[in-house]
C-alpha cells in the first residue's frame, strides 16, 4: 500500500457531523480490517501449501498496514466493542477453508474482497474529493485497490470453477460480512 496521506482522529472528528453515517462506516472499515488480518492468520496456522502461505504472508502484511491507519483514525472508544468477536470469527474463516486447501482458501478470499470492494465504494462516493473529505476518500480508494488486487489474485489461483459447496461457503462469507459491517457501524 502506497496511500501518502494520512486521516487523522481529529480529521475525522471535524468531518463525521456533515457526513451522515460516516462514524460507523469507518467503525465497520476498522473492524474489518482487524478481521482480515485475523483471516490471514487463520490461514497461515492451518496452511502447508508454500504458495498459500506466501499469499497469506504477503497480503496480511497490507491488511495490517490499513488496520494501522484505522487504528490511527479511530479513537479505541469510537471502536467496535465487538472486535473480540471479529477476531474470532476472522480466524475461523481463515482456518477452516486451510483445512480443505487452496481451492476454498481463494474462494474464501475472492468472497470476503469482493464484499469489501462494494463496502469501500458505497462510502467513497459520500466523500468529497478535497480537504480532510478528500484525503480520507484518497486513503480508502487505495484500500479498496489493495482488496481488488488481493481479489483479483485469488481469482487467478483458482484452478477450476466453484463447485456447489465452495458457492455455498462463498454465499456465506459474503452475508457474515455483510451482517458484520451492519453490526459494527452500530455497536
Amino acid at each position: 500500500m502506497s496511500t501518502t496521506q494520512n486521516v487523522s482522529a481529529a480529521d475525522l472528528a471535524a468531518l463525521a457531523p456533515g457526513i451522515d453515517g460516516l462514524l460507523g462506516d469507518i467503525r465497520s472499515d476498522h473492524a474489518g480490517e482487524t478481521g482480515a488480518v485475523l483471516i490471514y492468520r487463520g490461514i497461515l496456522a492451518a496452511a502447508r501449501d508454500p504458495a498459500v502461505r506466501a499469499f497469506a504472508t504477503q497480503h496480511m502484511a497490507t491488511e495490517q498496514t490499513h488496520l494501522d491507519l484505522f487504528d490511527a483514525m479511530l479513537p479505541p472508544g469510537q471502536r467496535s466493542v465487538l472486535l473480540p468477536i471479529w477476531r474470532v470469527a476472522g480466524f475461523l474463516t481463515g482456518f477452516l477453508p486451510a483445512l480443505f486447501g487452496s481451492r476454498a482458501v481463494y474462494a474464501t478470499i475472492d468472497a470476503v474482497e469482493t464484499f469489501v470492494d462494494h463496502h469501500y465504494e458505497e462510502q467513497i462516493r459520500k466523500l468529497p474529493d478535497t480537504g480532510s473529505g478528500g484525503a480520507l476518500r484518497a486513503v480508502l480508494l487505495q484500500c479498496q485497490a489493495d482488496e481488488v488486487h488481493h481479489r483479483d489474485e485469488a481469482r487467478e489461483m483458482q484452478a477450476a470453477p466453484h463447485g456447489p459447496l465452495l458457492r455455498g461457503w462463498a454465499w456465506l462469507v459474503g452475508a457474515g460480512s455483510k451482517a458484520a459491517v451492519h453490526a459494527a457501524r452500530r455497536i
